[in-house]
């Protein structure tokens, strides 16, 4: 996938001047690719120049949303954006998932399992889901202040 192709619907016309990033990458929906998205993801937002918290946090997600379109889905690619604009740093991955419902916010106990999703939506300020326009799939996003 080319860098800036937009996962994310376009939000209301911008004016003019208002500076967007994108960053996108495209890996095989495997375990042993989540490493490869969290290592991606760094890189672009310490170029960009985005601050290590904010960084730490993103990449956080990243691999909270891959390593749940890998076990929760038959996806054998994953698509990953990285958006930046107006302060906030939006975070999607696309699975090719065909589940008839999407995630869901879960309150695990002491259970090793469930708990990504709460630390997604502990550590954004939103976070939702949403079909894939173009076949198969879903997106789940997240935004962090930068």
């Amino acid at each position: 996938m080319a860098p800036g192709t937009a996962l994310v619907p376009p939000l209301m016309d911008r004016c003019r001047g208002t500076a967007i990033r994108r960053y996108g990458f495209e890996l095989p929906g495997r375990a042993e690719f989540v490493a490869g998205a969290r290592r991606l993801t760094r890189q672009q937002l310490t170029q960009w120049g985005v601050g290590e918290d904010t960084c730490d946090t993103a990449v956080l997600i990243v691999s909270e949303l891959f390593t749940n379109a890998v076990l929760h889905t038959a996806s054998e690619r994953v698509v990953c954006e990285l958006r930046d604009s107006d302060g906030r740093l939006r975070v999607a991955v696309k699975d090719q998932g065909r589940r008839p419902t999407g995630p869901r916010l879960r309150h695990a106990g002491d259970d090793e399992h469930g708990r990504g999703l709460q630390l997604v939506d502990t550590l954004s300020s939103f976070w939702g889901t949403r079909d894939a326009a173009d076949g198969p799939g879903r997106i789940v996003w997240a935004e962090v202040p930068c």
